[in-house]
């Protein structure tokens, strides 16, 4: 049962609409018509003069920031949207009306316990860019250092929690109404957004993930990510280096400056890809207001990104099983993605492999060969979604930020570079990764963090065998030559042996292999002394 509140925010929610005419959301949408009555509660008053974008952009401003983020998240798609629409959402990605100065003033003194003045040499109070969650202002350290200063907006908790009950009243209708319910498991959905949206709020996550991404690109050409200065930093208050690039969406301004676009867009999809992969750390909120482009070396352009307020990370269980769909898929083994899904227990057991790896390949197939501009993945992610529905496929919430993320790269994508050829920029990346992880790399990597253990246990077999032999010369240990004690004693004395035998063999091995791959002459030889090594050591286990 909805409670009091959650009821009052509906009600809000359904007089914005009408006053912006969007009251028809509800009427023609079968999920929500159980809240129909909730028109009579509410006047009448419809305004359809502006054009649709303006209007449908206004509402989700004054719906707040769950709203905003929906807009934004939808505005890189210009592909799915009329062109009007897409401009007005557009500017939801930095154009957010702006909460006053003084709040934000009195917010970071609050912060800090003392006046803005004392703690920067200058504070811009206009700001510079205002979003659903927070809004940055411009200012300088006392060290002559240009930074940007995030502060939240007053009350958006209140009101984020708020819309998170409404969000978790339709969720439980769907699950106890709606046919895909059960499958779509639109309440474990809300959990997970709920996690992600609350943990924005708290700007010293926002830091930690900027400073956690930065070690991760260190020195990388591809993606600079800016400094943060932590003595400035406090949950409602955050200080970093300031950008100076050229927006992604500012196409004129890059091509004026000869920039590369086909790099740009390869890159793109490479840095995306190596964090999923790679790092299992990515960046989940790309859309073109937090992306910037740097321009020293118009050939090479360099991303550079802020607000890392919503990152995502991936199970080993469900980054290996997504990055085996991705290959499989690149290489048309469709088969290979029906057992993947049978086996992780995405359908149901007794599901037919051949005829959900013809569902697939009917989808997939037509897609292949082409550039982005003559893809549309939203067609593709809607078949897919029918054959989900004929096959019973469970939605998997810990997913769903990952597919937000990749829907917005390809909408960057798109509008970049539209001959960009995803497959052949995405491929080589994976194939790095699967082979880093279960390939010779792999094994090798193994080996070489097992070395310490090894020598470590060669070093612990002297003394054991010391210690046994003293406590048998100082008469502690007494047996009957026939006793069971002097059976076992010979037994563990004899593993001991072949374990220390064993282990020089595979420390042995190891070692020489590894040397010899270093130094890249016969790699045939260092392969086979480090299974040798490998086999040893599992002969040698207890």
């Amino acid at each position: 049962m909805a409670s009091r509140r959650t009821l009052f925010r509906m009600l809000a929610i359904q007089r914005v609409l009408v006053k912006y005419g969007l009251d028809d959301v509800i009427k023609e949408t079968h999920l929500l018509r159980p809240l129909r009555f909730l028109f009579y509660l509410a006047p009448r008053r419809r305004d359809s003069s502006a054009p649709l974008g303006e209007r449908i952009r206004l509402a989700l401003e004054e719906l707040g920031p769950i709203f905003v983020k929906f807009g934004q998240a939808i505005s890189t798609r210009r592909d799915l949207l009329p062109p009007d629409i897409a401009d007005e959402l557009a500017k939801l990605q930095d154009a957010v009306p702006p909460f006053p100065a003084e709040q934000a003033i009195a917010i970071v003194e609050g912060a800090y316990d003392e006046s803005v003045d004392s703690v920067f040499a200058r504070f811009d109070t206009e700001p510079l860019a205002a979003a659903s969650i927070a809004q940055v202002h411009t200012a300088q350290l006392k060290s002559g250092t240009e930074v940007i200063v995030k502060v939240l907006r007053p009350g958006v908790q209140d009101q984020i929690e708020n819309d998170l009950d409404v969000l978790r009243t339709l969720a439980g209708l769907a699950d106890r109404y709606w046919e895909h319910g059960k499958r779509l498991k639109p309440l474990e959905v809300v959990d997970e957004y709920e996690h992600t949206i609350l943990d924005e709020l708290d700007l010293m996550r926002e830091a930690a993930n900027t400073a956690q991404l930065k070690r991760n690109f260190q020195g990388s050409e591809m993606l600079y990510v800016p400094d943060i200065y932590w003595d400035y930093c406090r949950p409602e208050v955050l200080v970093q280096e300031r950008i100076f690039g050229t927006p992604i969406s500012d196409m004129d301004t890059l091509r004026e400056a000869g920039t590369n676009i086909q790099v740009l867009a390869e890159n793109g999809v490479e840095i995306f890809f190596t964090q999923v992969f790679r790092h299992n750390f990515f960046h989940a909120d790309m859309h073109p207001g937090n992306i910037f482009v740097l321009h020293n070396d118009p050939e090479k352009p360099k991303y550079a990104a802020c607000d890392f307020g919503i990152v995502g990370t991936l199970s080993p269980e469900d980054q290996r099983y997504l990055a085996e769909n991705f290959l499989a898929f690149f290489d048309r083994n469709y088969n290979r993605i029906a057992k993947l899904h049978l086996d992780s227990g995405w359908v149901p057991p007794g599901t037919r492999i051949d005829q959900l790896e013809a569902a697939v390949r009917t989808v997939c197939e037509p897609i292949f060969n082409k550039p982005l501009s003559e893809i549309s993945f939203a067609q593709v992610l809607m078949r897919l979604f029918r054959v989900a529905q004929r096959f019973d496929v469970e939605i998997q919430p810990q997913m769903i930020l990952l597919h937000k993320t990749l829907f917005n790269i390809e909408g960057l994508g798109r509008q970049l570079y539209p001959q960009l050829d995803l497959w052949k920029t995405a491929h080589p990346v994976l194939k790095r990764w699967m082979d880093e992880q279960v390939g010779g790399r792999a094994v090798l990597k193994d080996v070489r963090e097992n070395l310490p253990q090894l020598r470590d246990a060669l070093r612990e077999l002297p003394a054991i065998l010391n210690h046994v032999g003293e406590q048998v010369a100082e008469g502690k240990i007494r047996f009957n030559l026939q006793s069971p004690e002097l059976k076992e004693i010979r037994k563990q004395l004899d593993q001991q042996r072949r374990q220390r035998y064993w282990l020089t063999a595979a420390a042995t091995s190891v070692v020489t292999g590894s040397l010899i791959m270093t130094l890249g002459s016969l790699p045939w030889l260092g392969w086979a002394l480090l299974g040798t090594g490998a086999l040893a050591a599992y002969i040698a286990r207890p």
